[in-house]
């Protein structure tokens, strides 16, 4: 099977970047499913009904969120009506939708999607998440109950984000960490098969401070003062991400390529290659 999973979406700009490339990169690359990040995807905070709609009538089959996942409230709603929206699986059992399901994807296979939220250096105090996710690996084992397992680590620390790869190495297809809007150089596939990337970066402007346009940003690190609210910075997007193809016996990782498209950093995919 092949997999595309694209980092956080970042206001206007990567929800343009989205729409304009993913159908596209869909048809050259032969994706059969395709997960995107929509937790900053409008106005750098949340993501609303709207633009939610909007990411999978782009070409995404499932949109993560993460820690700012009920910040526009018209999304809450949607989250129990649009299955194909999740939240962080370590939410509190009584917050709406469902933080993992498994999804149809060509040829009759099955592909599990699950978001877990980091606990270091996060200001709320989520549920742990290794806790959280193993019975969730357990109850859809990879190469019987799914095709593939496809693992969003929305995280701050790269360490956290690590440990929870070698945490789920042999049980998911892949697991790869958002949050930071930075993209890692550390694409692998891990000993027991599983794909693996610190983090997928943004679908944003990267002329910016992790998508922000700047100023604003710059002056709260030199005054400690803030003057105005952060807006998400309108340059030309590069699309960051993942793309990974699987054994379809057993769910693992056969080939893992950074990829970014458009935009200002180094273009990189599996055509590239």
């Amino acid at each position: 099977m092949r997999l595309l999973f694209l980092g956080d979406v970042m206001g206007k700009t990567g929800r343009s970047a989205v729409a304009a490339r993913l159908p596209a990169l869909r048809e050259a690359w032969g994706l059969d499913f395709v997960v995107v990040n929509g937790e900053n995807a409008t106005g750098g905070m949340g993501l609303s009904a709207e633009h939610a709609k909007g990411l999978l009538a782009a070409g995404a089959d499932v949109v993560t969120l993460g820690d700012h996942a009920f910040d526009q409230k018209d999304i809450v709603p949607l989250l129990e009506a649009e299955p194909r929206i999740l939240r962080p699986v370590n939410y509190s059992k009584l917050a709406p939708g469902k933080g993992a399901r498994v999804f149809d994807a060509p040829g009759g296979r099955k592909v599990l999607v699950a978001q877990v939220l980091g606990r270091v250096f996060m200001k709320q105090p989520f549920d742990d998440p290794f806790s959280a996710i193993e019975p969730v690996l357990k109850s859809h084992r990879l190469g019987t109950a799914v095709h593939a397992a496809i693992i969003d680590v929305h995280a701050e620390a790269t360490s956290e984000k690590m440990g929870m790869g070698h945490w789920c190495d042999g049980q998911a297809s892949l697991v790869v960490g958002t949050h930071t809007h930075v993209p890692t150089g550390d694409a692998q596939i891990l000993k027991g098969g599983t794909a693996y990337l610190t983090d997928a970066g943004m679908c944003g402007d990267y002329d910016s401070v992790i998508g922000m346009e700047k100023m604003e940003p710059m002056r709260r690190f030199v005054t400690g003062m803030s003057k105005a609210r952060f807006e998400p910075a309108g340059g030309e997007a590069t699309l960051s991400g993942v793309y990974v193809e699987t054994d379809d016996k057993t769910g693992l990782a056969l080939r893992v390529e950074m990829v970014r498209q458009g935009g200002r950093l180094q273009q990189s995919g599996p055509a590239a290659t």
